[in-house]
């Protein structure tokens, strides 16, 4: 998928905005604040997109767990003749208002390397890693049981990625690198979204790639609407799992 970069102006002072499947993050110009809206109108148009966001949730997580069920019978099976421990890993991460809650994965670690509290982010060929695990990673396909979390009401199919309480942000808490890290905990956290879509995934150690998910988590929370959710899992489809860029 290749980037388009066009201009934008929106305060004055030039800026970018980089185009990836149809979504658009900006990068440039100053994020004016967002004055309330209370009409009546407009609280009708944020409950009708909650309920379909909420439907597509519900449809969308229960559809695709009924049709994988043969895919995750494969991955659990593999997982436990290949490495000793859980098929499944669970770790508490940053949910709805900031509370937490339990997020699954199938486990792609040696079960005595997991790192428990999530701080210790994986790298390229981490040797945490397994064999079948690395298949896992590189397809995605180890954050398929979120699909139970969307159905809990836990996680939405397209939100901020959820993090683990004190995740790190070129080398510091996320709280402490941005202000604004909480705020977005206001919607659902996601199993993909709009910072993925756009390449900002994996490690935090960057300033630059720290600054840029948040930011396009922020935006986001803003601009969110059900057209947008499925422009972002269509591009998920395509950058996600069929090009497998995790690890």
């Amino acid at each position: 998928m290749a980037n388009e970069t066009v201009s934008y102006d929106s305060d004055g002072s030039d800026g970018k905005a980089v185009k990836l499947a149809g979504v658009v993050v900006w990068d440039g110009g100053r994020r004016e604040a967002v004055r309330p809206d209370r009409s009546r109108r407009r609280r009708f148009g944020n409950a009708v997109n909650t309920g379909l966001k909420k439907t597509l949730d519900l449809t969308g997580a229960g559809t695709a767990l009924v049709l994988l069920i043969p895919l995750f019978i494969a991955i659990a099976a593999a997982i436990k003749l290949t490495s000793r421990g859980p098929v499944l890993f669970r770790q508490r991460r940053y949910g709805l208002d900031g509370e937490t809650f339990t997020l699954l994965k199938f486990r792609s670690m040696h079960v005595e390397r997991c790192d428990a509290s999530g701080v210790a982010q994986t790298v390229p060929d981490d040797p945490r890693v397994t064999v079948v695990g690395a298949f896992l990673r590189r397809s995605n396909f180890d954050e398929l049981p979120q699909l139970i979390n969307v159905l809990r009401g836990e996680m939405s199919l397209v939100g901020p990625r959820p993090h683990v309480p004190g995740m790190l942000a070129a080398g510091v808490p996320y709280e402490t690198f941005d202000p604004r890290y909480m705020d977005r905990h206001r919607v659902r956290p996601g199993i993909t979204g709009l910072a993925q879509v756009n390449g900002f995934r994996g490690e935090t150690k960057d300033a630059y790639a720290a600054h840029m998910r948040l930011e396009n988590d922020l935006d986001y929370i803003q601009r969110q609407s059900l057209r947008l959710d499925i422009r972002i899992l269509a591009a998920t489809m395509v950058r996600e799992f069929l090009k497998g860029s995790g690890y």
